[in-house]
């Protein structure tokens, strides 16, 4: 964990290398993304097909924002977290054995 900067650094962490594996309910839940998709792709035509693919492109494009959207919030939640434990001592009460 020494060197977990110098990792972050050089692109050896990768939060986004992960599977779903374990999780068989999102799993199937994909499989069946890409069974509709790869259906209505082959099954549209002209405007309709043309219509479904903007709306796959601009779904990703949202998806894509939001999680990093949610990345950076909760990377400040703990920094915040990290701060506020290390910096701060504020606290309701105070201590009596320091009087």
């Amino acid at each position: 964990m020494g060197k977990f900067i110098e990792e972050f650094y050089y692109g050896k962490l990768d939060p986004q290398a992960r599977s779903t594996k374990e999780n068989k309910a999102v799993q199937k839940q994909m499989e069946v993304l890409m069974i509709n998709e790869e259906f209505l792709t082959e099954n549209l035509s002209g405007e309709s097909k043309k219509k479904f693919l903007e709306f796959s492109i601009a779904w990703s494009v949202v998806n894509g924002e939001s999680n990093l959207d949610s990345f950076i919030m909760g990377f400040r939640l703990g920094a915040n977290f990290t701060y506020d434990t290390f910096v701060n001592d504020e606290a309701p009460f105070k201590d009596l054995l320091k009087e």
